[in-house]
């Protein structure tokens, strides 16, 4: 952590951090979310030029998104549908009238060295959303969603924190400059105490499920294209004013934002109580540490020179346009999740344990392709949620489809596959090799199912273990599991255990 910025008592309290439940206990954690959505559209926001994620550097720009002399900007329509249909599922009220604004700050990957956004008049205002903490529902009322462009990106080449502290140069990509935004702003969360971690993370969590759900972005926290910027105060506990906040900027990860939070209340509890001031500023998360450290002073409104952006007309979406806009919102994800467990006859618990694993839309999609939803739930949380977890990534991110995961299960449901062979087939589907038919193919993993080839393994097994059989006919059933073993083992676990069972059995009758 960088501590040249630091004040003596921050400094001092840096090697003793305050225990969180001291910090709770002492203080009231204020908590404000600012949540940058990168909107899913073909084109930047002001010129035509393409937004695909991961081009070559500077290839997707043009004379307006550069700032060159006499470039005119033109509003992408499709940004302010999104914009608006984003704003109308957050219950916000919509502008019938609204304008872009300058705001001025020097931003070295920015051409124009200024960003045109909305300040005192943005496109969505005044709404909520509530978010499922646990057991519990919490109301978090939205400020604003306002529209703005995205800036570039720096990479700083040298030193050892990627920053430009301590970098040798650095380089600089336009691609995203210019590429719609919708920043969604909270009003004070307050009353949150000891959970405010856990509902800092929820909302996030809550958002990103919405966005996705309404097809405006991809919300891809992990590419940029969803960011959150964690504003948090502490106040003495019990007390009406708020403290100083500190802004830590582009959380890029919902367990970055949690952790984000709590360490900020451990480290400004440490230096409140240590007789320090927080400082208004700017800070950076460190992903390996879990902590934060010192930006810039944070700026106020008035410091950024915000005035009317003069080259756009205004905004004014009609009411008629608003209206369809509402009437064509897809169903909700919450709503849509209830209906589903209704319709799956899940129970709280289980519904509760696939929404944390951001798996109800691949069991969707699954029971949609065939399988019934008790067999997809059950691959999708159990052996593929191991391989996930084991591949340090998302369900959704395993190299297999819904689709893919049905026909296993169809396999499974006819006999054609034993659940230990459905897990090879399914190895063997993310490791590339093809569709879980032709896995079968290749590796010869259908189940054994020829009643002469069964036999002979099992008489093979008989006559190599005459003491098990004289066990089993003597009434001692228990015994047949030596049999079945063995029959399991040689025909490579491709038997079907039940129907060896059967014909053991009648052999020996």
């Amino acid at each position: 952590m960088t501590t040249a910025a630091l004040t003596p008592a921050e400094w001092a309290a840096l090697d003793d951090v305050a225990d969180f439940d001291e910090a709770i206990a002492a203080f009231d954690p204020v908590l404000g979310l600012e949540v940058h959505v990168e909107l899913g559209t073909a084109t930047k926001m002001f010129c035509s030029c393409a937004t695909t994620f991961g081009a070559e550097p500077n290839t997707q720009v043009c004379p307006v998104c550069l700032a060159l002399p006499g470039a005119m900007p033109v509003v992408n329509g499709t940004g302010v549908e999104y914009a608006i249909r984003i704003g109308l599922a957050l219950n916000c009220s919509i502008a019938p009238w609204c304008r872009f604004a300058r705001k001025n700050y020097f931003y070295p990957d920015m051409p124009k060295n200024f960003q045109t956004s909305q300040y005192d008049e943005p496109i969505a205002f005044d709404g909520y959303l509530d978010v499922p903490v646990g057991d519990e529902i919490v109301r978090v009322e939205i400020e604003r969603a306002h529209m703005e462009e995205d800036t570039g990106k720096s990479t700083h080449i040298g030193g050892a924190t990627g920053r430009i502290h301590g970098a040798e140069f650095s380089l600089l990509d336009y691609n995203r400059a210019g590429v719609p935004l919708v920043e969604i702003v909270s009003k004070p969360i307050v009353g949150t105490k000891a959970s405010a971690p856990e509902v800092a993370r929820a909302y996030v969590a809550t958002l990103q499920d919405l966005m996705r759900s309404l097809g405006v972005s991809d919300v891809r926290m992990d590419q940029g294209s969803m960011r959150c910027d964690v504003n948090l105060s502490l106040t003495p506990a019990g007390s009406p004013v708020f403290g100083t906040r500190t802004e830590t900027k582009n959380v890029n990860s919902l367990r970055s934002v949690e952790r984000a939070v709590r360490f900020e209340i451990c480290r400004q509890a440490s230096v409140l109580t240590a007789g320090g001031k927080i400082r208004q500023e700017t800070r950076h998360f460190d992903e390996l540490t879990g902590t934060t450290a010192p930006g810039r002073v944070k700026e106020t409104a008035e410091d950024y020179r915000y005035f009317p952006e003069p080259d756009l007309v205004p905004v004014a979406p009609s009411a008629e346009w608003v209206e369809q806009i509402r009437a064509a919102l897809p169903e909700l994800p919450w709503v849509r999740r209830e209906r589903l467990q209704r319709e799956w006859g899940f129970t709280d618990l289980e519904m509760r344990d696939l929404t944390n694993a951001r798996g109800v839309e691949l069991v969707a999609q699954t029971v949609a392709a065939g399988a019934g939803p008790g067999d997809a739930r059950s691959w999708w949380m159990s052996y593929l949620a191991q391989q996930a977890n084991s591949a340090g990534v998302e369900l959704s991110e395993l190299a297999i489809t819904p689709a893919q995961v049905a026909a296993v299960i169809s396999m499974v449901s006819s006999g054609s596959l034993t659940a230990a062979l459905a897990r090879k087939v399914v190895d063997g589907v993310l490791a590339g090799e093809g569709e879980p038919a032709e896995v079968v193919e290749k590796r010869g993993l259908a189940v054994v199912s020829d009643d002469s080839a069964l036999q002979a393994a099992i008489d093979e097994a008989l006559a190599a273990q005459p003491d098990v059989a004289d066990k089993i006919r003597a009434g001692k059933v228990q015994a047949i599991g030596a049999i079945v073993g063995a029959v399991m083992k040689a025909t490579r676990g491709q038997a079907d255990a039940a129907k060896v069972r059967e014909l053991t059995l009648k052999t020996l009758s």
